[in-house]
């Protein structure tokens, strides 16, 4: 993994974050020779994926649902979809694909 100076990339920031881009790989940066960040190379779907998963309250609500669960206050599913007069959606043959192809 490369390994660039706090005031190497303050100088070369551009060609360093091209590199990172370029080879897929991550750069660690120091500075006095102790690291102190990492440069990722993110594309769209990656910043989704960061951001959601260091959104507080995201981990607020997935913590809930971890309690909710384990203290059994949950439905199963066509229970749910019975309340919500939801019908024949969890067969198999209600799955549009397969209505396609039959």
């Amino acid at each position: 993994m490369p390994v660039v100076g706090i005031r190497q990339l303050a100088r070369n920031a551009s060609a360093i974050i091209r590199d990172v881009s370029k080879t897929g790989k991550p750069t660690v940066v120091t500075d006095r020779g102790k690291p102190v960040g990492v440069i990722y190379p993110f594309d769209e779907e990656d910043l989704e994926d960061y951001i959601l998963a260091n959104s507080p309250e995201l981990a607020k609500r997935l913590e809930r649902a971890d309690r909710d669960i384990a203290e059994g206050k949950t439905i199963p599913l066509e229970e749910l979809l019975t309340r919500f007069g939801v019908e024949g959606t969890t067969s198999a043959s209600s799955r549009p694909e397969e209505a396609r192809s039959a």
